[in-house]
């Protein structure tokens, strides 16, 4: 097992700042709460709940064999892309001069 490697993991404890997960009878890991999204997170259970087997990427090792662990580097939720309108508001504040304009000649 070493640092970058794709392992499966059973989450067994959500905790505010993480999930602990069990890799086997002697390896265990957390997934801390910045490695469930790039956004912020509110929820971890809105990710994964506690008896969940999930694929993870090992960030580290520690001598004692815990693991430090990312979920988002392998579920990445797709990306929303904002549409970007062109005009916006310009037309009609470029047409708010001229109905002015207008009203002005219609009240005379």
């Amino acid at each position: 097992m070493r640092e970058g490697d794709i392992i499966k993991g059973e989450i067994t404890a959500i905790k505010p700042y993480g999930a602990f997960v069990k890799i086997d009878d002697k390896i265990s890991g957390l997934i801390h709460i910045s490695e469930f999204s790039d956004r912020y997170v509110r929820d971890i259970e809105d990710y994964v709940s506690v008896g969940d087997v999930i694929d993870l990427r090992i960030i580290s090792i520690e001598d004692d064999d815990k693991l430090s662990l990312s979920f988002k580097s392998l579920h990445k939720r797709k990306k929303r892309y904002r549409i970007k309108l062109k005009s916006g508001f310009t037309p009609l504040k470029r047409k708010l001069k001229d109905w002015i304009q207008q009203y002005d000649k219609n009240r005379d």
